[in-house]
């Protein structure tokens, strides 16, 4: 079954069940991916598993961010915090599964011995070029600049 196909069915439920949470998170990634096909430029169906991860995983960013910024307001932005949490958790599971930090750590030395840049902090956009051409699905790349960083800082 597609995303969008799962995406359609999970909506249904949610919306007879009221499960809001759910309803609302289907709903903003569908209007994500209808400004995408309706974009400037933009060429495909926007129907393809590949075309919703991308607009998932987009949205999923976005939340995280701003979950993070209403964290740090405390009290007042908790409710809010949550929601976005629950949103960017939910629709996590049709992104592909990422490496975590030690996966990712081992990837960065690995690429940083096969590139020959030890100990040359100017590197960086080489490494994280290589590492985001090969890895985009599988790595956040937040993280893996900042392991970069100290990668070659330490080299």
């Amino acid at each position: 079954m597609s995303i969008k196909s799962e995406l359609r069915s999970e909506l249904v439920d949610a919306m007879k069940s009221g499960d809001r949470g759910r309803r609302d998170a289907i709903r903003s990634v569908e209007a994500e991916a209808q400004t995408r096909r309706t974009a400037p430029g933009f060429s495909g169906t926007g129907e393809d598993d590949d075309f919703y991860q991308q607009v998932i995983g987009g949205y999923v960013k976005k939340m995280r961010k701003a979950a993070s910024e209403y964290a740090d307001l405390g009290d007042r932005g908790k409710d809010m915090s949550e929601k976005l949490s629950f949103e960017a958790e939910y629709l996590s599971r049709w992104l592909p599964a990422r490496l975590d930090e030690a996966q990712s750590r081992k990837l960065v030395a690995e690429t940083v011995a096969l590139l020959g840049v030890e100990g040359q902090p100017r590197a960086q956009g080489r490494v994280m070029g290589h590492i985001m051409k090969a890895h985009q699905q599988e790595v956040d790349g937040g993280l893996i600049s900042r392991l970069v960083s100290e990668e070659l800082a330490a080299g």
